[in-house]
């Protein structure tokens, strides 16, 4: 199953430098305020050179985004394909969220810029994030089916999950207070793999708060 419309690879080697630079002054200057010239410099190729892989700045902009939320949930949902158990899922959540600090500056960039460009965000939703929503919920849909979740709205489930990870990503000094060590990170993903697999309330309490709703 083809899950993204890929493309045929041009020098993947400059490709690849140009779209690497970009995130990075996106990320620390901001698209508006990064030129072409420093795309250039920032990659060590020509100015001319950028023009001959991409149109314009822009498509740079959506490259970097589309590409980057590709292989982070592409992996993520590779490891949810792979799981022997579904009670599992809390081990993949603290990997994946370990690994997602090292991707601060594509978070940056996807939720600062998709603010100001629809375009980037109309492609990130039709590219991203509704086939990775769609095969999530799948999953999830087959664990209330097994008995192993209970009956919820799959959909809702898949978006939650998913999301829980981009926020997570995009703002570790805020949910960590600071404190990015390793230690602090652990803590972070499992607190929030146990309140997406378990809820915040005890069962005593939950059955209260829906009698009384």
């Amino acid at each position: 199953m083809q899950l993204f419309n890929s493309k045929p690879p041009v020098e993947p080697d400059t490709r690849t430098k140009i779209l690497a630079s970009a995130q990075r002054l996106f990320a620390r200057k901001g698209y508006d305020a990064t030129t072409t010239r420093d795309l250039a410099e920032a990659a060590g190729v020509a100015e001319g050179t950028l023009f001959r892989h991409f149109s314009n700045k822009k498509a740079i902009l959506i490259e970097v985004a589309t590409q980057g939320w590709i292989e982070i949930l592409t992996d993520l949902l590779t490891e949810l394909s792979e799981l022997a158990s579904y009670r599992a899922v809390a081990q993949i959540m603290r990997r994946r969220m370990m690994n997602l600090s090292y991707n601060a500056d594509l978070m940056r960039v996807c939720f600062m810029e998709a603010q100001f460009h629809p375009d980037l965000r109309d492609r990130i939703q039709a590219e991203v994030i509704s086939k990775m929503t769609d095969v999530a919920e799948a999953f999830f849909q087959t664990a209330m089916d097994r008995g192993i979740y209970r009956k919820m709205n799959p959909r809702v489930v898949a978006r939650v999950f998913l999301g829980m990870f981009a926020v997570a990503g995009f703002s570790n000094e805020t949910l960590t207070d600071g404190d990015t060590s390793p230690r602090a990170m652990q803590e972070m993903a499992e607190g929030l793999a146990d309140i997406f697999l378990n809820g915040v309330l005890c069962n005593q309490g939950a059955e209260q708060a829906l009698a009384s709703s």
